[in-house]
């Protein structure tokens, strides 16, 4: 069964396969994940070499009028059908097949689902080859004794071009018209010698073997013959190709003529039968009993036979025919009441008229073969089975009948046998057996009860746990009723007959009636279990319900079932947890793999359906389920082993989250500050559901634009927990930039103490959270428009030196970088400076800044040992590098401002800038 997540999939039998001319080829496919009817209907096509864009229609489930004209015939004929294996799943029969048969086939299903999702076809090829496997032995009638030697050859070759295997075996026909045939032999395919179950022995005692001549000769060996080897021999050789499923296919079969082979005896071919014309008499009647010899040239051969009675000698003819009766016969005989002669040298004749009462008995005939007809000593002594007669008195008029109220039943359920006498005039005994079913040997003993009521049973029926206690009973003076209470399997099945004899001035008379039963394994009646779910996609928090359906062929309410419910997680683990198991008892019993189930999952039975409902559906709900039903017999209960079980089909459960309704505002903005200000950027939610939470995450992108990399600037989680990015991550950057939620729906970027630097395009991604039933989950995310961070230049410029240098410095060695303010500042002002490097086209990242209150800040910790700004002079700001490195090379340049306070308590203002000349650092190996 496939899985079933909403999404149908079609899946063929793998190819390419290769099949012989002329052979009964079988495709199945199977469909999985469908809605609506559990019988689905396929159609097949073909795509031929010669128009592979071509379909050709072959045979449809649904559609009479499906083939086209070229297979119409054959579908008609049934030389092409669809066998359905299940409602899912079908089998395409091609009973002869053709070189035009060979293409692309493609197994198609209609559409029975909601809306199109998923595959509706599968396709594969399937090439024929010829039939070059030939097998071929001599025809022959051979005549052996016992003991003998025999050898047979059997020719077997094929020039197949795929790479096959060859299995040759020898097979045995005790009867010409016999079907069934016996294997004696098999070199299977796999190169493993294989007796057959009554050669075993001999197998491996070496009497019989198996063996390659050359490269096409196959030899069988039987070191000496026995009786029941006679019949006929024939070869058979099977060719096998491997599928690309990685099974073996045998894809053609051909036997041999036949050999004859006749087994002589060494002299015990000797056998005795003894018939009766009627068995079942009155005093009075004519008894006649003949008794036949069985042996291989009889009429040159010297016999004596024996008549006996309940063990005892009535009478014996010699190898002359000369009769001998025993004493207490030879009355009856003298007056022609008994007679007995020698038909011919193999059959012999009793017979007693007007029997009585004391010729009741069990009759047997003896036979002993002799040299010569005066021998004493025998060659050998055949003993026939016994004939049970039975003389009744004049006037006995007993008759009996026997019958079942329960002909038809299921395993576990009771059998009602009843046994009918009529005419009975005396106590009778009753006994009670059984012959099951293909079964040759003598009948078993059920239950016996003898004339003053005593009861017993035979020794398979003794243990009350098997079949319950038996009841055998009198239910009036001539009706007698067996009950079995718990029937086991089909072995319960077969003939039930009841003998009744009645007893009478020392003599007894007996009378037999029997009755058919059959007893149905469950196993065996179409117990089957479909799993369907109404939805395949769950939201979180929702609902879902699983729906075990469980078919068979008995009243399912009638036996005791139990339910177990399977899991595998998502993605999957390779093997099912059980969930929960609900036994005939009601108990609940629930599984240690998946605890969390136990609190939301709610379990129902109606009549033959089963369900799982789960409530607040989580990420751990998610995966494959599947339903087990395990069905007992009758009055049985676990932890006894089921009677049948069965294994529904997989379905698919996909957790998604509720949809995000998230908004952000993208309208494009500007804010215009000034060095050293403080400013803030604004990040807006237009709409989210009341009760998500946010986390925010700020991103820059420094000037100039053209190529920038978004930088992160810091992330706010939903727990307002910050992350700062790498470019962000020294103290003095965490300092100046902070995250704030200024109301529900609005959230600031504050940036203390802006410098040119910070210059660029700023924007947030908002990340919409919210809590469901387990956990905190992302629903969706939205970026907000561009905010443009712009400075506003003071109208005054210092006059700072705007040479552009180049200088080199060896590694290891240190290195200053002028940065010189030409003339004095203004009285009551403070200066600023700042070192950076980078060129105008590409990222300009600031590496020190001397603040006016004289504070130093390194936005690049890493660089702080090796940074000292000398500042010899108030208007020097030279910077040295310490240890220069292969890294340090590139451009560098200076920004001085200068700050006013505007009064006493006020913020600083400030009120002109100068930008140096750029600088080239050129770093010399050491």
């Amino acid at each position: 069964a496939g899985l079933s997540t909403g999404q149908r999939v079609v899946t063929v039998q793998k190819g390419p396969l290769y099949r012989v001319r002329g052979s009964h080829i079988t495709l199945w496919c199977t469909v999985s994940g469908y809605q609506g009817p559990a019988e689905q209907n396929f159609q097949w096509s073909i795509y031929l070499p010669s128009a592979p864009e071509r379909e050709v229609q072959i045979v449809s489930t649904v559609d009479p009028s499906f083939p086209y004209a070229i297979y119409t015939q054959r579908v008609r004929s049934r030389g092409i059908y669809v066998e359905r294996v299940q409602g899912d799943a079908v089998l395409l029969h091609i009973t002869e097949l053709q070189d035009r048969d060979a293409g692309e086939y493609e197994c198609h299903t209609p559409n029975t689902d909601e809306r199109y999702f998923g595959s509706y076809s599968a396709k594969m090829n399937l090439s024929v080859i010829a039939d070059t496997l030939s097998a071929s032995m001599a025809p022959q009638v051979l005549t052996h004794t016992e003991g003998d030697a025999v050898e047979l050859t059997c020719e077997v070759s094929k020039s197949t071009a795929q790479h096959t295997h060859l299995s040759v075996g020898w097979y045995h026909l005790q009867e010409a018209g016999e079907r069934r045939a016996e294997e004696v032999l098999t070199l299977s395919k796999d190169f493993v010698l294989r007796p057959g179950p009554s050669y075993v022995q001999r197998f491996l005692a070496g009497d019989v073997r198996l063996t390659k001549v050359g490269n096409t000769t196959y030899k069988l060996s039987i070191g000496g013959v026995e009786l029941s080897d006679r019949g006929q021999l024939y070869c058979e050789a099977a060719e096998w190709i491997e599928d690309p499923d990685e099974t073996w296919k045998d894809i053609s079969r051909k036997q041999t003529g036949r050999t004859s082979l006749a087994v002589m005896s060494q002299g015990r071919d000797l056998s005795m039968d003894i018939t009766a014309a009627e068995s079942s008499l009155s005093e009075r009647d004519t008894l006649q009993l003949n008794c036949t010899v069985g042996a291989q040239k009889s009429s040159s051969r010297h016999f004596q036979v024996l008549w006996l009675l309940n063990g005892m000698e009535v009478a014996r003819v010699d190898p002359h025919g000369v009769l001998i009766w025993e004493e207490e016969y030879e009355e009856r005989a003298k007056l022609g009441h008994l007679r007995a002669f020698k038909q011919s040298n193999t059959v012999y004749v009793l017979t007693i008229y007007e029997v009585g009462l004391k010729d009741n008995g069990m009759y047997h005939c003896s036979v002993s073969e002799v040299k010569t007809p005066g021998d004493f000593h025998s060659i050998q002594t055949k003993l026939s089975s016994g004939i049970q007669v039975n003389v009744k008195p004049i006037g006995y008029h007993m008759r009996l009948s026997v019958s079942t109220s329960t002909p038809q039943v299921m395993a576990g359920d009771a059998l009602v046998l009843l046994c009918e006498v009529q005419g009975a005039t005396s106590p009778v005994s009753v006994q009670w057996w059984h012959l099951p079913p293909q079964h040759s040997g003598p009948r078993v003993l059920v239950a016996t009860m003898e004339r003053d009521g005593t009861l017993s049973l035979g020794n398979a029926y003794r243990n009350s746990g098997t079949r319950g206690s038996l009841r055998l009973e009198k239910a009036s003076s001539g009706a007698f009723t067996l009950v079995i209470p718990n029937t086991l399997d089909e072995g319960d099945s077969g003939r039930y007959g009841c003998k009744v004899t009645e007893w009478s001035r020392g003599q007894s008379w007996t009378e037999e009636g029997e009755t058919a039963v059959t007893v149905s394994s469950m196993a065996g009646l179409g117990l089957h279990a479909t799993l369907t779910s109404r939805i395949a996609t769950v939201k979180y928090g929702q609902s879902f319900e699983l729906v075990c359906q469980v078919s068979a062929s008995y009243t399912l309410e009638e036996v005791p079932a139990s339910v177990g419910w399977l899991f595998q997680p998502s993605p999957p683990t390779g093997h099912y947890h059980e969930l929960v198991r609900v036994f005939p008892s009601g108990t609940v019993a629930w599984g240690a793999a998946q605890p969390h189930f136990q609190g939301k999952a709610q379990l129902t039975k109606a009549a033959t359906s089963f369900r799982l409902h789960i409530r607040n559906a989580a990420a751990a709900d998610e995966g494959t389920y599947q339903c087990e039903v395990e069905v007992w017999r009758k009055n049985t209960l676990p932890p006894g082993q089921p009677a049948a079980t069965t294994r529904s089909n997989a379905v698919g459960i996909k957790l998604v989250l509720p949809e995000s309704k998230l908004r952000v505002a993208t309208k494009e903005s500007s804010v215009e500050t000034v060095s050293g200000a403080d400013t803030a950027i604004e990040c807006r939610i237009m709409f989210a559901q009341n009760n998500s939470q946010f986390a925010v995450t700020w991103y820059f992108l420094p000037l100039p634009l053209a190529d920038a990399t978004p930088l992160q600037i810091l992330r706010a989680n939903y727990s307002s927990i910050l992350e700062y990015g790498a470019e962000f991550s020294s103290p003095a950057q965490k300092s100046r930039f902070l995250s704030q939620r200024v109301s529900s729906n609005v959230f600031w970027l504050r940036i203390l103490s802006a410098n040119p630097g910070d210059q660029g395009r700023y924007y947030c991604v908002v990340e919409e959270w919210l809590w469901l039933v387990d956990g905190w989950y992302k629903l969706g995310e939205g970026a907000s428009g561009n905010t443009m961070l712009e400075f506003k230049l003071p109208g005054r410029e210092l006059p700072l030196e705007k040479t552009n240098r180049s200088i080199s410095a060896r590694e290891g060695e240190e290195v200053t970088l002028h940065c010189l303010l030409q003339g004095a500042h203004l009285p009551a002002t403070h200066l600023s400076a700042t070192w950076f490097r980078g060129e105008e086209s590409r990222r300009v990242r600031p590496l020190l800044t001397l603040r006016h209150d004289g504070a130093i800040e390194y936005p690049v910790e890493s660089l702080a040992r090796r940074l000292h700004l000398r500042r010899p002079t108030t208007g020097d700001f030279s910077l040295t590098l310490h240890s220069v490195e292969e890294g340090d090379a590139g451009v560098y340049h200076c920004e001085v401002q200068e700050w006013q306070q505007q009064s006493k308590g006020k913020d600083w203002a400030l009120q002109a800038l100068a930008h140096s000349g750029y600088t080239r650092l050129i770093t010399i190996p050491p």
